[in-house]
C-alpha cells in the first residue's frame, strides 16, 4: 500500500490513520492552509501552520486545532509530517510525509512568485509529488508583480480624478491582504469591506502580519469621502446593491482568470489585473522539475490535460487518484 493513497474523504496516510485537507469528516486533519475549500468544518482534530489557526478558528468556531512551524517535524505512528511554506497564502503550506526513506509532498495550493505578505515557496525534494493544476495551461503566464500594480495604480489615478471611486474585488483571504501590503496610500484613501477588514484585523492581531493602515467601511460615511478611494472588497459584492453607496465607481476584479479574454466582461466589470495567488504554467513545471519527483499526482484543476502533458514529456504522471 502506498504511503498516500486516495479515498472518498481525500488525500488519506493509511498507516498514521490522518488525512490532508479531507472533504468529508474525519479523526484527524492536517490543513495544508486556511481557505474554505481545504479547511472544512466537522473533523474531531485539526494540525496547521500556526498562521492558519487563527482564521481556521475565526471560521470554524470551536475546534480542536494544533498548530505546528515551518520545518518542524511531527511523528505519529512512525510516520514524519512537517509543513513547508507555499507561498500561497499567509500560513500556507506543502505538508511532507516520510516514512522509512520515502517521501511524499502534497504541495495544496501554491505559488512561486513573491507577494510581499506570505514566506515564500519552498522547494521540497520528494519521491512523489501531488501538486495542484489551477492555472495549468499555456495561456496563464503571470508579469511580475510590480507591472501589474503600476497597472492598478494608473486605474486608480484615472478614476479619482474623474471623481469617480474604485472598486478593487479579491478573495477576502490571502487577495485582499496583498493588494492592501502593495497599493501606494499616496493617490487616495484604502477602504476595505468589513469581511476583509475582520481578515485583515486577525492577522494583524496575531502578528502573522503587518498591514498598512486603512479605513473599514461602516456605511455612515458621506459619499464624498470616497470620490479619490480605493475600496477592496470580496469578489461577492459583484452585481450587488452594495455598491450603490459609492456610485459613481469603477469596478476592477484582480484574479488570475482575468487572463482569459472575455472573463471581465461576463463579470460586468470596468477592468480587469491578471494577479493570482496560484502558481502559474511556467510555476507549475518548474516545481515539477525541482522537485526530483519520479512520479507526479495532479489535482485541483486541469489534472487530465496537466497530466497528459507531463506524461508526453517524459514524466510518470496521473490524476490523483487514479490507478497506475
Amino acid at each position: 500500500m502506498p504511503l498516500l493513497t486516495a479515498t472518498p474523504e481525500g488525500i488519506y496516510c493509511p498507516i498514521a490513520n490522518i488525512h490532508i485537507d479531507p472533504r468529508g469528516k474525519v479523526s484527524r486533519a492536517l490543513i495544508t492552509h486556511a481557505h474554505a475549500d481545504h479547511s472544512r468544518f466537522g473533523h474531531q482534530a485539526y494540525l496547521a501552520h500556526h498562521h492558519s489557526v487563527p482564521i481556521m478558528t475565526h471560521r470554524l468556531g470551536d475546534i480542536q486545532v494544533q498548530g505546528a512551524e515551518y520545518g518542524e517535524t511531527i511523528r505519529i505512528n512512525g510516520v514524519s509530517f512537517s509543513f513547508h511554506p507555499a507561498g500561497h497564502i499567509p500560513g500556507s503550506a506543502q505538508i511532507r510525509v516520510e516514512h522509512k526513506g520515502e517521501v511524499w509532498v502534497a504541495a495544496g495550493d501554491y505559488k512561486r512568485q513573491f507577494d510581499g505578505i506570505s514566506t515564500p515557496f519552498e522547494v521540497v525534494p520528494c519521491h512523489h509529488f501531488i501538486t495542484e493544476s489551477t492555472f495549468a495551461l499555456p495561456v496563464y503566464r503571470w508579469k511580475p508583480q510590480a507591472e501589474v500594480f503600476d497597472e492598478i495604480h494608473r486605474w486608480w489615478r484615472s478614476n479619482a480624478e474623474a471623481g469617480k471611486a474604485s472598486i478593487l474585488t479579491g478573495y477576502s483571504l490571502g487577495k485582499a491582504q496583498r493588494l492592501l501590503k502593495n497599493l501606494d496610500p499616496s493617490i487616495g484613501p484604502i477602504f476595505c469591506h468589513p469581511t476583509v477588514a475582520n481578515i485583515n484585523e486577525l492577522f494583524k492581531e496575531h502578528g502573522v502580519i503587518d498591514l498598512p493602515t486603512f479605513d473599514k467601511v461602516e456605511g455612515a460615511e458621506k459619499k464624498e469621502i470616497y470620490r479619490s478611494a480605493i475600496i477592496i472588497a470580496p469578489p461577492s459584492v459583484q452585481n450587488s446593491s452594495w455598491l450603490k453607496k459609492f456610485a459613481p465607481y469603477s469596478l476592477g476584479i484582480s484574479s488570475g482568470w482575468m487572463a482569459l479574454r472575455g472573463a471581465r466582461r461576463r463579470r460586468n466589470a470596468d477592468r480587469g489585473f491578471v494577479l493570482s495567488d496560484h502558481a502559474d504554467w511556467n510555476a507549475l513545471n518548474q516545481t515539477v522539475k525541482d522537485t526530483g519527483a519520479e512520479s507526479i499526482w495532479v489535482t485541483h484543476g486541469y489534472s487530465d490535460i496537466y497530466s497528459r502533458w507531463l506524461r508526453a514529456q517524459g514524466y510518470d504522471a496521473r490524476v490523483w487518484g487514479e490507478e497506475k
